[in-house]
């Protein structure tokens, strides 16, 4: 006899934030439930009308709206965005650009400059160092 197996199961919380939606703004019964891996992919394939309205019009969580926004979730925090904002509040946003929107995103492009930068430092000295112990010359790069 094979014990049967109980389905994994998430809370609604967890559920919402892979969905990238907001918890509050979904259904009662989502939000009352607990949801199972199979249920979340069904949603993932087969989004039923509240699930699209939502991704479509919002309110959007946080991350969401940071992204379409073009800044970091801090950013909109220094901003003043602290609650969710719905798809027409973030047009309205990008049509206007308020200063600390401008400043915010030059802010983010800066750091993934520096991001950047620093990965390819990092992917240079592994290099450098896995030729040296295959005994390969190193090859001198200008910036160093």
């Amino acid at each position: 006899m094979s014990a049967q197996k109980t389905p994994q199961t998430m809370k609604p919380a967890t559920a919402a934030k892979k969905l990238d939606v907001y918890l509050e703004a979904t259904p009662d019964e989502f939000r009352d439930g607990v949801i199972t891996r199979d249920e979340l992919a069904a949603l993932r394939t087969d989004p039923p009308q509240w699930l699209q309205d939502l991704r479509a019009n919002g309110p959007h969580p946080k991350n969401v709206v940071a992204d379409k926004l073009g800044v970091s979730i801090a950013g909109l925090a220094r901003g003043g965005v602290t609650e969710a904002l719905t798809t027409e509040q973030i047009d309205a946003l990008l049509a206007d650009q308020p200063d600390w929107l401008v400043a915010e995103r030059a802010s983010l492009v800066e750091v993934k400059k520096d991001e950047k930068r620093i990965r390819e430092q990092q992917t240079a000295k592994r290099e450098a160092s896995n030729r040296k112990q295959r005994g390969a010359k190193p090859i001198m790069h200008p910036q160093d």
